[in-house]
């Protein structure tokens, strides 16, 4: 998933977003708003991951949300 299409679609994504990722606050969500950048950031200080673990999962993540989009 591209940058622009995850900030397009931020609005969607924020419940799944906070409930795989459940340590992060509606503020945090805020702030995040919509860029993988400030999410990957939250998720390492929330989670205390590594940049790479984060970048992975971030990947599983929006492919599994662009799979879901596509079966609908």
């Amino acid at each position: 998933m591209n940058h622009d299409t995850m900030e397009g679609n931020w609005k969607q994504m924020k419940g799944k977003v906070q409930e795989k990722w459940g340590k992060l606050t509606n503020d945090d969500l805020d702030v995040i708003d919509g860029k993988r950048e400030n999410l990957a950031g939250k998720l390492q200080e929330r989670y205390g991951l590594a940049k790479d673990d984060v970048d992975r999962e971030l990947d599983d993540f929006y492919q599994g949300h662009e799979a879901d989009r596509a079966n609908r």
